[in-house]
């Protein structure tokens, strides 16, 4: 069973796009990227799959359940952390998240306590009170508290502190290794590249590409860029996909043989070259900027 399963999944705002036809699959256990600029059609895929706003057309299902008709027993095992949040100002803390227990008719006290303590949140303050640092830690705490079987994050690091980050993403990985699936909605890319397995690249509304991480960040692609001694020549070599030139250097994105590239530079002087791993953010780039796929 697929913790997220959607097939031509649509939403329009009327003539406006949000996502068009989002065929995607994430396999129970796993901690899914979900990556594109603001705009892309993120988190309107995330309220379709929670039921918060209805498809245009499409159909979806999580964790084995219809979205539309079984959503009540989704929320019960579903996790949720929003992009913004707002709350009852006049609660504080504790009352808000032992609030947010009573949905799960469940006794959720040592989790919320242990959390409260992680992401060192005064409890006994009032909503009205908080930072948006720590009102972004209540919302951590509210998605955890019930110990969902899914997680849904959907730009989740802002507001909090390096620091706190780093304890968040630690406490995914955790809950990761106790077989949470995790769908993680980010534009910032290191993050993506910290913890996930899977990821799918969105670009106005549509899935572009569903990649493993290390395939996408190892996919034999490589930054090359090369001093020559005089003029810059033309190279007509196999597997360059894009290059610019500033004065006597070469800047080249390759996903061909090295070796190719290698014997074909023996002819010419160079006066240096280096070869190296692109970024995922390069990587995600390339995608996002190829024609076939706009």
């Amino acid at each position: 069973m697929y913790a997220i399963e959607t097939k031509s999944l649509t939403k329009y705002y009327g003539k406006s796009r949000g996502i068009v036809d989002a065929d995607l699959t994430v396999k129970e256990g796993e901690i899914f990227g979900f990556i594109g600029p603001n705009g892309a059609g993120k988190s309107t895929m995330i309220r379709t799959l929670l039921n918060f706003i209805f498809p245009t057309g499409g159909s979806a299902k999580v964790l084995g359940m219809d979205v539309i008709k079984e959503t009540k027993e989704i929320k019960k095992q579903v996790g949720y952390l929003p992009g913004e949040v707002d709350y009852y100002d006049d609660m504080s803390c504790g009352e808000l998240l032992r609030y947010s227990e009573r949905f799960y008719n469940k006794d959720c006290t040592e989790n919320i306590n242990e959390l409260a303590e992680l992401f060192e949140l005064d409890l006994k303050k009032k909503i009205h009170t908080l930072s948006l640092g720590n009102k972004k830690k209540v919302a951590i705490i509210q998605a955890l508290l019930h110990s969902p079987k899914l997680l849904i994050l959907d730009e989740p690091t802002g507001g909090l502190d390096p620091l706190m980050q780093m304890r968040f993403f630690s406490r995914l990985q955790e809950e990761n290794k106790k077989g949470t699936t995790i769908f993680f909605s980010s534009h910032i890319l290191s993050e993506v590249q910290k913890l996930c397995h899977r990821v799918a690249i969105i670009r106005e509304g549509r899935i572009l590409k569903v990649e493993n991480m290390e395939d996408l960040r190892n996919n034999q692609f490589r930054k090359v860029r090369i001093n020559f001694t005089g003029e810059v020549p033309d190279l007509n070599i196999q597997g360059i996909i894009n290059s610019h030139q500033e004065n006597h250097t070469l800047h080249l994105f390759f996903k061909g043989d090295v070796n190719e590239l290698v014997k074909s530079l023996g002819c010419h002087q160079l006066d240096g070259l280096w070869i190296e791993e692109p970024t995922l953010e390069e990587v995600f780039m390339h995608y996002y900027e190829k024609e076939e796929y706009r």
